[in-house]
């Protein structure tokens, strides 16, 4: 790790007095820790920890905090979960981490009207695990347990954009803390509104440059009744995206459609004891009512089928979805362990 100059004592009293000296760490392992995500700059070009780590609690807090930063010139990086792949995290010239470990509360939901507001360090996971009895879900999956806040932040998606969007289209308002410590409150709870700047849409995948983002709204979706998943291998790739395309556009509600090629298939074979045959191989999820998951799974067989799909099989078993998605998320690091010693571009 690049070995860099304390703050100033003043600034550290200054934040210890914002969220209490227990809140503010200056542990080597623990700055290290946050300047680390799951990118390849840490290996490729060392650890670039932040000279502090302050855990806040609520946005007053983060707004304070900020002041103080300003006020001291001292470089801010927010940071949730640590799971992006982007390198953000790195601190290249020191200063504050702002970790969000301690606002993890959901705040509201509104079951009627299918939204909720969080703080930004609520996982995904958590959320789901908190709104399961209510027939609800959060359908954004970027495969890592990520906070809302991180995916707001760098405009999440994952397996399930197909059918419910990217956290763009899922983020209804967004409550942020700017530069100079102000808080703005941006967008609404109406799904329908045109009026003014939608600075939601600017602040959605800024990566923390505009403001630390603090609170999340999001819309929320009744849980399918009915899943299932399904496999398809063609002999080549074009013949998997013209199928894609094909099923798309006849208008299948497929909720996921993801192609692995031949060498992502051996892989993740090889990583998540799957026994799939090695070539180029479509996974697919679909939701609804019992009767729609059989009519959309049936009506995208027959179609693969005539761009060269084999083997369609689909399956409602809860245990075998799991291990197929669950290879799909991790095929990431299934890929690295492909070559022991090298790391993710």
């Amino acid at each position: 790790a690049r070995v860099i100059d304390k703050l100033p004592a003043k600034v550290i009293r200054d934040l210890q007095g914002v969220v209490g000296a227990a809140s503010v760490s200056e542990s080597l392992a623990l700055r290290e820790t946050m300047a680390k995500d799951e990118s390849y700059h840490g290996a490729a070009d060392g650890i670039f920890p932040p000279q502090v780590v302050v855990f806040p609690r609520s946005t007053e807090e983060v707004a304070e905090i900020v002041k103080v930063c300003v006020a001291h010139r001292t470089p801010i990086i927010p940071s949730g979960a640590c799971t992006s792949l982007e390198g953000h995290l790195a601190a290249l010239h020191g200063g504050v981490s702002i970790n969000f470990r301690d606002m993890n509360k959901v705040l509201e939901v509104n079951q009627d009207d299918m939204d909720c507001r969080v703080q930004a360090g609520v996982s995904r996971k958590a959320l789901n695990e908190y709104i399961r009895d209510t027939g609800l879900m959060f359908p954004i999956d970027p495969g890592a347990d990520a906070t809302l806040g991180g995916m707001a932040s760098t405009r999440a998606s994952g397996t399930n954009a197909v059918r419910y969007g990217t956290m763009r289209e899922n983020v209804m308002g967004l409550t942020v803390v700017m530069a100079d410590g102000s808080v703005v409150k941006t967008g609404s709870r109406a799904r329908k509104n045109s009026t003014g700047y939608d600075l939601t849409r600017l602040l959605v995948g800024a990566e923390g440059t505009l403001g630390v983002i603090t609170e999340v709204s999001v819309k929320l979706y009744g849980q399918p009744e009915a899943t299932s998943s399904a496999v398809c291998e063609f002999d080549s790739l074009e013949g998997a995206t013209q199928a894609t395309m094909a099923i798309i556009q006849c208008g299948i509600p497929v909720a996921r459609i993801e192609l692995l090629d031949a060498p992502a298939v051996d892989a993740v074979n090889k990583y998540s004891a799957l026994s799939l045959n090695v070539t180029p191989t479509l996974f697919f999820e679909f939701h609804g009512s019992t009767a729609s998951v059989k009519e959309q799974a049936t009506s995208a067989g027959e179609i693969a089928a005539d761009y060269g799909g084999q083997s369609f099989q689909w399956t409602t078993s809860p245990e075998e979805r799991a291990k197929l998605w669950g290879a799909r998320h991790v095929a990431y690091y299934a890929a690295i362990a492909l070559r022991p010693g090298c790391v993710g571009m």
